[in-house]
């Protein structure tokens, strides 16, 4: 053999893997490993040409202008309904039928047990037991203990159900007759009570938007109309870094004057508005543009007092007191999308 092919073995064998080698011990194996690939990686990074290097374009005054919303706060100032709800005309009859049941179920009305024999209180029994033919006040002319006991309900068209009819009915009950002193011959007199207020109002009567005391079964909600002619909830844009609850406090205060006892519910909004402008705003002093406005809502409510615009800071020359439906016919469709359900039915 060739002193030639005796050097291409011996290159051969230290070509080979170092894991092949039964005399090198484990931890100089994983050095040389180590070796290797550290020097392998160098040579790669000596072949690879440089990474080019990317330049940022200069900031010119342009760029430097921030795209921003203007935050406000909103108040949706309600007053709640002071009676309850008209019922329907199902409703009533229902409940009237449930008081004549309830009078043919009951025990019969003791009458001496409450009444003395012979006096005043006995005598004005009878004469009103007489009229009505039940202990009952407010069940019509009806005897749960005749023969006709099981026509207890009312016909289509009967009034007796009505609410009207209810309260003339309870206020006949409690006149009482005095008498005169038979020596004088006085004539006999009748001492009344007065008569409760009706539910619809002189202000319903009248269509004044602005007063409080009108649609009293209804929730009445604060809008007023702004410099561009806009109705729409009380709103100005936050000042330093008040809150939104301490803005609603201030906006209401500015908005309706110093003569509302109002109190403003929570600190979380109950909604928001986005309006965005035809075209953004942009004031160059701040490096600002605006894109628009944002409205956050705050829920609040009246105890007491009426809203006054004079002298009003925030450029408002009108308010009404409007329900839910009252406020569709009046705000802008889009504004309307936003916070009808910030708003009860009733």
């Amino acid at each position: 053999m060739s002193r030639s092919h005796h050097g291409a073995k011996r290159l051969i064998s230290q070509m080979r893997s170092p894991y092949q080698n039964p005399n090198i011990c484990r931890s100089c194996l994983a050095t040389l490993q180590s070796t290797r690939y550290a020097s392998s990686s160098a040579a790669t990074a000596a072949i690879e040409p440089d990474a080019p290097t990317h330049r940022s374009p200069p900031v010119t005054a342009a760029s430097s202008v921030r795209s921003a919303y203007q935050i406000n706060a909103g108040v949706v100032l309600s007053r709640p309904p002071i009676l309850t709800r008209e019922l329907t005309p199902f409703e009533k009859a229902y409940f009237f039928y449930q008081k004549r049941l309830n009078e043919r179920l009951a025990l019969p009305f003791t009458r001496y047990f409450y009444y003395q024999k012979g006096t005043p209180g006995d005598v004005e029994w009878k004469r009103k037991i007489k009229d009505r033919q039940t202990p009952a006040r407010d069940i019509g002319v009806y005897n749960a203990y005749n023969d006709e006991k099981w026509n207890d309900e009312l016909l289509v068209g009967a009034k007796e159900s009505e609410s009207e009819e209810l309260v003339e009915a309870l206020l006949k009950d409690t006149e009482t007759v005095v008498e005169g002193d038979e020596a004088q011959q006085g004539p006999v007199q009748k001492e009344t009570v007065e008569k409760p207020l009706p539910r619809i109002t002189e202000a319903d009567k009248a269509g004044d938007l602005r007063s409080l005391n009108r649609s009293l079964a209804r929730t009445l909600y604060l809008v007023v109309r702004g410099k561009e002619g806009r109705w729409g909830f009380p709103s100005a844009g936050l000042v330093g870094k008040e809150s939104l609850h301490i803005a609603a406090e201030r906006i209401l205060v500015q908005a309706g004057g110093i003569n509302m006892n109002t109190w403003v519910i929570g600190n979380v909004p109950v909604g928001h508005f986005n309006l965005n402008y035809p075209q953004a705003k942009v004031d160059l002093e701040k490096k600002l543009e605006q894109l628009g406005e944002k409205t956050f809502f705050m829920k609040a409510r009246i105890m007491a007092g009426q809203a006054d615009l004079k002298d009003n800071p925030l450029g408002l020359d009108d308010f009404k007191w409007l329900a839910k439906d009252e406020i569709q016919k009046e705000v802008h469709p889009q504004y309307w999308n936003a916070v009808r359900n910030m708003l009860v039915e009733r």
